[in-house]
C-alpha cells in the first residue's frame, strides 16, 4: 500500500518580513514607480501601502521555490491576462529587466501568451512591454547623457 503525500508537503509556511519587504522592493522596483505610487497611497488608504509590501515583498516574494524571474515571468502572464492594469504591468516590465531578463525574452511572453488568453489582450500587454522598454531606453540614454565624469555617475 503507498502513502499518499499531502498536496501542502515541501510547501514554506509563510513569512512576512516587513524589513526585507522594503528592501526587496526597492531592488526590484525603481525608485521613481515607488514615489509615484506609495506616498498616495499612503494618503487615501493609510496602512494599505505598508501592508502590500509587507505581504507581497516581505511575504510571498520571499517564499522557496520560484526564482525572481520565474515570478516576474508569472506576473506579466498574469498582468496581461488580467488587463486594464497597464501602470503595474509597465513596472513589471521595467522589474523584469532588473532580475535579468532581456528584451527578447520579455516580448516573447507576450507571443506565447496570445493562444492562451487571447490577441487583443496579448496586443494590450505587447503595447504596454514595448512603452515601458521604450522608457527604459530613454532612462539609459538621458544616464549616459548627463555623465560628465565618465564614472556612470558614480
Amino acid at each position: 500500500m503507498t502513502t499518499r503525500r499531502s498536496p501542502v508537503e515541501g510547501l514554506t509556511r509563510a513569512r512576512l518580513d516587513r524589513e526585507e519587504g522594503y528592501r526587496l522592493l526597492g531592488l526590484l522596483q525603481d525608485e521613481s514607480y515607488q514615489r509615484s505610487l506609495l506616498p498616495g497611497l499612503e494618503e487615501i488608504v493609510p496602512g494599505f501601502p505598508d501592508w502590500m509590501v509587507t505581504a507581497l515583498f516581505g511575504g510571498t516574494y520571499l517564499r522557496e521555490g520560484l526564482s525572481l524571474r520565474d515570478r516576474q515571468l508569472v506576473n506579466l502572464a498574469a498582468l496581461t491576462a488580467v488587463g486594464g492594469v497597464d501602470p503595474q504591468l509597465a513596472g513589471h516590465v521595467k522589474t523584469s529587466l532588473r532580475v535579468g531578463m532581456t528584451r527578447q525574452e520579455i516580448l516573447e511572453v507576450f507571443v506565447h501568451l496570445a493562444p492562451y488568453i487571447g490577441v487583443p489582450r496579448a496586443l494590450a500587454g505587447l503595447r504596454v512591454a514595448v512603452a515601458a522598454l521604450a522608457d527604459t531606453e530613454t532612462d539609459t540614454e538621458t544616464d549616459t547623457e548627463t555623465d560628465t565624469d565618465g564614472e556612470g555617475g558614480r
